[in-house]
């Protein structure tokens, strides 16, 4: 996308919580910068804009998406409206780098990877722990059956009521719910390891407030590989997995991103009792933005979200056939 010496420039759309961040390493990826965000209010994006330095605030979407100093879009808008804005700024010629979940469902994705290819532009979610180098590490000891034959795969991702005023994620209309926020993550999990789609899904949830706030499945997958994942707001910080094998277990306590100030990190534990410690260091969000600037293929990562959609819609449709029989 940007050769030696030039520069990506990104247009921010929404100016949630999840903005701030990825704004900031985008500002500190070399190759990269920020020159413009829009919210629906010109004062909502003038006080962001002024916040973290970025040269234009603009009102409205589409005011953003004409603008001759954006390359890139980043969709950091509520779920529901991730696959009309992706989609327009594919038909604008804008790159798209989109907040995850992708979208609200399959249909949806294969709708925005179609937009994308057909306007030639580059398209990825924005699923920071993939591109982590001890994700890459993952898949190297995967590989390499440091672990024997992979038998079972467990993942948890949760925050205890992590909302705020007018908060997106306890709104249905909005996408809201554990599912595809928390869920991304632990689908996405079990997509890396197992390689592929389970074969067979069941799950429950626990509803309050009209959204899912916790969400258990077991998934069945091909080589009787089996995972049991759970995610949800009413329980405490979790962001851990164990991939079990026949020769030894892989654990790793903060794979969605490293703990504040703490290195990234993971353990081997072999069939003995022995466990080895890996500690790594490097910000995937950074790497994640350096990936989408460059031209290295992305489409592995692209079957990657959508198997992950396919997950989370699987996950989906066993709590609604659950609900109708109860």
């Amino acid at each position: 996308m940007s050769g030696e010496g030039s520069i990506t420039r990104f247009g921010v759309l929404g100016t949630g919580r999840i903005t701030r961040r990825l704004v900031a390493d985008i500002q500190s990826t070399d190759g990269a910068e920020v020159t413009a965000i829009a919210s629906r209010t010109s004062e909502r994006a003038r006080w962001y804009a002024d916040q973290y330095g970025i040269g234009a605030s603009v009102e409205g979407y589409e005011s953003l998406l004409v603008r001759d100093d954006v390359d890139a879009v980043y969709v950091a808008l509520p779920p529901s409206m991730h696959a009309e804005w992706a989609i327009a700024a594919a038909k604008a010629g804008k790159h798209v780098l989109c907040e995850k979940p992708l979208t609200l469902s399959t249909k949806q994705s294969l709708a925005v990877h179609l937009a994308c290819e057909a306007h030639g532009v580059r398209l990825l979610d924005a699923t920071g722990w993939l591109h982590h180098e001890r994700t890459e590490m993952f898949r190297r000891w995967l590989d390499e059956g440091r672990f024997g034959k992979i038998g079972h795969i467990s993942a948890a991702v949760s925050f205890f009521r992590p909302f705020i005023t007018g908060e997106h994620r306890l709104d249905p209309a909005l996408g809201g719910g554990c599912l595809l926020d928390l869920g991304w993550y632990v689908c996405s999990l079990a997509r890396f390891i197992a390689g592929g789609l389970p074969n067979r899904v069941v799950a429950g949830r626990v509803v309050r407030q009209g959204v899912a706030q916790r969400i258990t499945a077991m998934m069945w997958f091909d080589h009787d590989v089996t995972a049991t994942l759970s995610c949800g707001y009413d329980t405490s910080t979790r962001k851990w997995f164990e991939v079990a094998g026949s020769d030894a277990s892989l654990v790793c306590d903060d794979f969605t991103r490293p703990w504040h100030d703490r290195p990234a990190r993971c353990w081997i534990h072999d069939a003995t009792g022995g466990v080895e410690q890996f500690p790594f260091e490097g910000n995937q969000e950074r790497r994640m933005i350096a990936k989408f600037i460059s031209d290295e293929p992305l489409d592995a990562y692209h079957q990657q979200a959508l198997d992950t959609q396919h997950m989370i819609d699987a996950i989906n449709e066993s709590v609604e056939l659950a609900h109708d029989e109860v």
